[in-house]
């Protein structure tokens, strides 16, 4: 086999973007140079590693294969060139971390604004993601760092506590269910609900859980942030299901009444997860250091395999 880094960088960037001129474009190469790239290492190996359709490309079984030890390599590269940075201009590199709605929208623009100030040389690819699609990509090696609910099945990967993140049921004080004192989001869907974004990771799994029900939510608007969401359920548009440190930030400002959902996966926590912290280039554990939830967590990696899904 003769394949080179830029071959293997070149394979990983076509799947991801599934078609070869993406993934050229992606690897700054031209398409025909990309094309017969692939071409070579597929000859290399005496075996098609692509399946190419309308659609674009699909990995073959083989493909698969190369893919995982592609993306190896590649943090196995990052690390090198992070521990080699060292002795010239400090810490270096890219670092890919997902992250559920609560995560992104109320607790990390800070805490990711002061380590980007506090490391020039890094840079991060966010992305908002559903927690179980965190826990696939971070399992199949396509991102470094994750930010999941405990909600999501996790066993496999390691964890560190991030926050307490309860969803609370929101409603203008003067609504019918603002007498109860217990709720569980099955009693709620026969009312109107002011939702979010149909893309956000969190609109997603309150409709799941609905359907899990046998129920569909009666969405009347979508709002496109927590805040959006809470001023419309205060002004009477419907019942909102939020984090409730968004709702924290409007106490005292809005006329609003809150109650925790009784549902198990209502009570949630949030997790930093990765598959082996300890395998992290250096600017991955110095993000991991930062972000962790205790004053412990930050003075030293404690990665846990059994926090208890809530």
């Amino acid at each position: 086999m003769h394949f080179d880094l830029i071959d293997l960088q070149l394979f990983q960037h076509t799947l991801e973007c599934g078609n070869i001129t993406a993934g050229a474009q992606r690897s700054h190469l031209s398409l025909p140079a990309a094309s017969a790239r692939i071409r070579a290492m597929e000859a290399s190996l005496g075996t098609p590693l692509l399946e190419r359709n309308r659609r674009g490309v699909q990995a073959t079984s083989a493909g698969q294969a190369l893919l995982q030890h592609a993306r190896l390599i590649g943090q196995q590269v990052e690390r090198l060139q992070f521990d080699l940075a060292q002795y010239a201009q400090g810490l270096q590199g890219q670092i890919r971390l997902l992250c559920n709605t609560a995560a992104l929208s109320e607790y990390l623009p800070e805490r990711l604004a002061s380590f980007l100030a506090a490391y020039p040389a890094i840079t991060l690819d966010v992305q908002e993601l559903p927690s179980l699609r965190i826990v696939q990509a971070i399992t199949q090696g396509a991102a470094d760092l994750g930010i999941i609910s405990t909600a999501a099945s996790h066993e496999h990967l390691q964890t560190l506590p991030f926050r307490d993140d309860p969803l609370v049921l929101i409603m203008p004080p003067t609504h019918p269910m603002a007498a109860r004192t217990e709720l569980r989001f099955a009693d709620t869907l026969e009312h109107g609900f002011v939702g979010l974004s149909t893309d956000s990771a969190l609109a997603l799994h309150l409709e799941q859980q609905a359907l899990h029900l046998g129920r569909r939510m009666q969405v009347r608007v979508r709002a496109e942030s927590f805040d959006g969401a809470i001023r419309m359920v205060a002004h009477g548009a419907g019942l909102g299901v939020v984090p409730l440190a968004a709702v924290r930030r409007w106490q005292g400002v809005l006329a609003l009444h809150s109650v925790a959902l009784e549902d198990s996966w209502a009570k949630r926590q949030l997790l930093l997860c990765a598959r082996d912290f300890s395998s992290l280039p250096g600017h991955g554990q110095a993000l991991v250091q930062h972000l962790s939830a205790t004053p412990e967590d930050r003075n030293g990696l404690t990665p846990r395999n059994d926090v208890t899904s809530g």
